[in-house]
């Protein structure tokens, strides 16, 4: 089978290419996979840096997450050969075909094709294990998002919208803020460059935000302590701009809000009957058509340098979808 294969770890994706491999031997309780399409998050790309806190042994085949059709099911499987599934791991996605435990797969809810199906499981899950399980996102409350046209930070929108909140899609890039107003239908879009509060504070009438989602850190995150409301949380999803900021205590003290750490993920594996309600959540407002995962583009698999370079350059809004 073809799959992209990271041998060696560096910078500018020397370390990466397609390769032909033997396609991988279900062991006992395993589900053996027909990929149709892989979606490309961040981790994937810190992975072949080796900038990632998950850092697989090399060689590895690169790709968090993809949906496709059961080819091989063990004996007593709730799935057949054939069924319309959506999953992942940690690695292994960008590839012709995959093995993964049954408790790793689902089935795709109705309305959704393969890109779609493959954009939506680690974006809506952070979502909500960020907004709902540790955010307590209520309807009518504000949520500001940053990174709003990324993966996570579009899933964010869309799923507070569909749960009655109301939105400020926050972007460092000006010239996706017309996208994102036509993609994520937010009630506010800014620029979350430089002192970002003036324009919080006068969207929100003085009020400020009861959540703040925030996948970028550096500057953003500064700046985002003087845009929670008293008692609001501001909900640290990861450091895209590349620093990881600090702060001292007495500021949310002060202030009278939470910085709660999102590792959804974990959140999942250490709560697995809390990670089966998500999914269960997440199907029925997909069902309802009240949440659309968003695909940037569709490529072939060969084209994967293409996709990795285009998510290092901040060139999507969403996701960007691979295809064997």
């Amino acid at each position: 089978m073809r799959a992209v294969l990271v041998r060696s770890l560096s910078p500018d994706l020397s370390g990466v290419g397609l390769a032909e491999l033997p396609p991988p031997v279900p062991e006992k309780g395993q589900v053996l996979v027909k990929i149709r399409a892989a979606s490309l998050n961040y981790p994937d790309l810190l992975m072949t840096k080796g900038a990632y806190q998950f850092k697989p042994e090399l060689p590895f085949v690169s790709g968090l997450e993809m949906a496709g059709e059961v080819a091989e099911a063990p004996p007593g499987s709730s799935f057949a050969v054939g069924d319309r599934v959506m999953g992942g791991a940690k690695t292994g996605a960008f590839a012709d075909y995959i093995a993964l435990p049954e408790r790793s797969l689902r089935a795709i809810p109705h309305g959704l094709d393969f890109p779609s199906a493959a954009a939506m499981g680690g974006a809506y899950h952070t979502a909500y294990v960020a907004l709902v399980e540790l955010g307590g996102l209520t309807e009518g409350q504000t949520v500001l998002v940053h990174g709003a046209s990324g993966g996570v930070g579009l899933a964010a929108c869309d799923l507070a919208k569909a749960l009655g909140a109301k939105v400020i899609a926050a972007s460092h890039r000006e010239d996706k803020l017309a996208a994102l107003e036509q993609i994520a239908k937010p009630d506010a879009v800014i620029l979350n460059s430089g002192r970002f509060r003036k324009d919080v504070t006068e969207l929100t009438e003085g009020k400020l935000c009861d959540l703040v989602f925030d996948p970028v850190g550096g500057d953003v995150f500064d700046e985002s302590t003087r845009c929670v409301a008293f008692g609001g949380k501001l909900l640290v999803v990861g450091f895209v701009s590349g620093r990881i900021p600090e702060i001292a205590v007495n500021i949310p003290l002060i202030k009278g809000f939470s910085v709660v750490g999102v590792r959804a993920g974990e959140y999942a594996r250490r709560f697995p009957e809390r990670g089966s309600r998500i999914a269960e959540a997440l199907d029925r407002l997909v069902g309802e058509g009240r949440i659309t995962p968003h695909v940037d583009r569709v490529l072939p698999l060969k084209d994967w340098r293409d996709a990795f370079i285009a998510m290092q350059r901040g060139d999507i809004v969403g996701k960007i979808v691979l295809m064997p």
